[in-house]
C-alpha cells in the first residue's frame, strides 16, 4: 500500500478561506500532502477584519492533537493561531508527549493581515522562550520580528542580523518574510541555524491587495517540503516560489472587499 505525506496544521479557522486552517488545507493538497487539522479557536472574520474570536479549550485542543497523531501520524506540523499562554504549553507539551517529528514549523501569528490583533500580550514571552526554541524552523514577517526581537526594522539590509538574532543561539531556523517593507525588491532572508548559512531570497513586490492568509500558506509550503523529506534549503525555496505565483495568480482576481487571498491551486484551474 502507498502512504501519504502527512502534514498537521495546529491553528485558527477563517471562515472566508483564505487564512487559517482553510488556507493550510489549500497549501498540503496543492503541494502534494494529505492535510489533517487541530482548531485553536473559531475566527469570526472575512477580507475585511476579525469581528471576533472564540478560543478553543486547550485541553480540546490537546485532545485534536493526540487523536490525529495517535491514529495518523504527520511527517511535519505547522504551528499557527495560538492565542494564549495556556495553549501555547499545551500544544508544546502536547506534541512532546506524543513524540511528534522534529519537522515543526511555527508561524508565530501575532495579526491577521486587516492588523487586528490575534495574540494576547502576556502570550508574546511564553511563544518567545518556550514554543519557538521547540520549533525546526520560525516563519515571522516584519512586524512579528519586532515584537520578538524588540528593535524596530526599517530597511533591508537589517535582515539578516535580525534572522540570526531570532534563532536564539542556533536553536531555530528563521524564515524572515520582506514583504512589509517599502521596497520594490524584496529579498526575504533565510537563516539555516543548522549549518549556519544565510539563504537569499529575492522577488519583485507583486502590487496587489490579495495577500490574505500569505503568512499561512508560506509556513505551510515549508511544512509540506519537509514532509516531502527535502532538506530545509530546499523547503523553503520551493516553498517561496509557490507563495510567489499564488500571489501573482491570486492578484488576477477579485474577491471580497477587502484582503483577498492567494491562489493556492494555481497549477490546477484558473
Amino acid at each position: 500500500m502507498k502512504h501519504y505525506k502527512r502534514v498537521l496544521s495546529i491553528a485558527g479557522s477563517d471562515p472566508s478561506g483564505g487564512a487559517g486552517i482553510q488556507a493550510d488545507l489549500k497549501t498540503f493538497s496543492a503541494c502534494g500532502c494529505f492535510g489533517t487539522t487541530a482548531i485553536t479557536a473559531v475566527v469570526d472574520e472575512n477580507t475585511v477584519g476579525v469581528t471576533g474570536v472564540f478560543p478553543v479549550p486547550a485541553s480540546f485542543v490537546a485532545g485534536q492533537i493526540k487523536s490525529v497523531l495517535d491514529d495518523i501520524g504527520a511527517d511535519a506540523v505547522k504551528i499557527g493561531m495560538l492565542h494564549s499562554s495556556e495553549l501555547i504549553r499545551a500544544v508544546k507539551d502536547t506534541l512532546s508527549a506524543c513524540r511528534a517529528t522534529r519537522n515543526i514549523v511555527l508561524d508565530p501569528v501575532m495579526t491577521a493581515t486587516s492588523g487586528d490583533t490575534l495574540l494576547q500580550k502576556e502570550a508574546v514571552e511564553t511563544l518567545r522562550n518556550e514554543l519557538i526554541p521547540f520549533a525546526r524552523i520560525i516563519t515571522p514577517n516584519i512586524p512579528e520580528a519586532e515584537i520578538l526581537s524588540g528593535r524596530t526594522i526599517t530597511c533591508s539590509s537589517e535582515l539578516v542580523a535580525v534572522a540570526r538574532e531570532l534563532s536564539f543561539g542556533r536553536k531555530v531556523s528563521v524564515l524572515l518574510k520582506a514583504g512589509h517593507l517599502d521596497e520594490e525588491d524584496l529579498t526575504d532572508v533565510f537563516y539555516n541555524a543548522e549549518t549556519d548559512e544565510t539563504l537569499l531570497l529575492p522577488s519583485p513586490k507583486i502590487h496587489t491587495r490579495n495577500t490574505h492568509g500569505t503568512g499561512c500558506t508560506l509556513s505551510s509550503a515549508v511544512a509540506a517540503g519537509l514532509a516531502h523529506g527535502h532538506t530545509l534549503d530546499e523547503a523553503v525555496k520551493r516553498a517561496k516560489a509557490y507563495i510567489t505565483q499564488a500571489i501573482a495568480a491570486g492578484s488576477e482576481y477579485e474577491i471580497g472587499k477587502g484582503n483577498g487571498p492567494v491562489h493556492h491551486f494555481f497549477n490546477f484551474w484558473e
